[in-house]
């Protein structure tokens, strides 16, 4: 049987909900798919996420990795390219850490692509009427280290596909002016997102590039 482990994170930064958190735990609820799904929430800490996750992993060993964080900001729902190999916080994390500058796994790749089929996820969240486009950068805080994570746990590990997707703010929860989406699309564009990942053997060939 085909397992997925499925991530959102716990609120941060002063936020009273996160958007993605709240929206694994709804798939979770409504998943009716033939495969195991795994969802955890994970702690916004660069040193127990990292920790968190990959003993997920080491416990499930899935066959499929999407972890979800909020970009706050963000009017889409973007599936991420590339993680790097760098932590670099603008704020501290919930326990206050502030990295600067630092490798978050010593000795590895720069960067990892994602090895989810990002162009069909998000081709998929477009016909489920979601805004959806790549994202080439998944920034340098928690989020692109738990991407790092997962990816990095599961390079050798042949047939395991990793990757992350980033939400908007929830329209229910999201700061005045602030772009968002209902949660309840959030939920749908994860469920696109994951069925995507587990069905589509080889990215579609399309142009999903960025001017800048």
């Amino acid at each position: 049987m085909t397992t997925v482990l499925l991530t959102g994170f716990e609120p941060f930064a002063g936020d009273a909900t996160n958007p993605s958190g709240d929206a694994v735990r709804a798939v979770s609820a409504g998943w009716s798919g033939p495969e195991e799904l795994i969802v955890e929430v994970l702690p916004v800490t660069f040193d127990r996420a990292d920790a968190q996750l990959r003993a997920l992993i080491d416990r499930y060993r899935p066959d499929v990795v999407i972890a979800t964080g909020l970009a706050g900001g963000r009017t889409q729902v973007t599936p991420e390219r590339v993680a790097i190999n760098l932590a670099d916080a603008r704020i501290p994390d919930n326990d206050g850490a502030q990295p600067v500058d630092r490798p978050i796994v010593e000795g590895a790749p720069a960067a990892y692509f994602a090895t989810v089929p990002v162009k069909a996820m998000a081709a998929a969240m477009g016909e489920a009427g979601i805004p959806a486009a790549v994202s080439y950068s998944a920034g340098t805080f928690v989020c692109n280290q738990v991407m790092f994570a997962a990816l990095h746990a599961t390079a050798s590990t042949p047939g395991a596909r990793a990757g992350f997707v980033h939400v908007p703010y929830a329209s229910e929860d999201a700061p005045v002016g602030a772009p968002s989406l209902p949660l309840a699309d959030i939920v749908r564009a994860l469920e696109s997102a994951v069925r995507a990942a587990i069905d589509v053997p080889t990215d579609l060939a399309v142009s999903a590039g960025t001017l800048h």
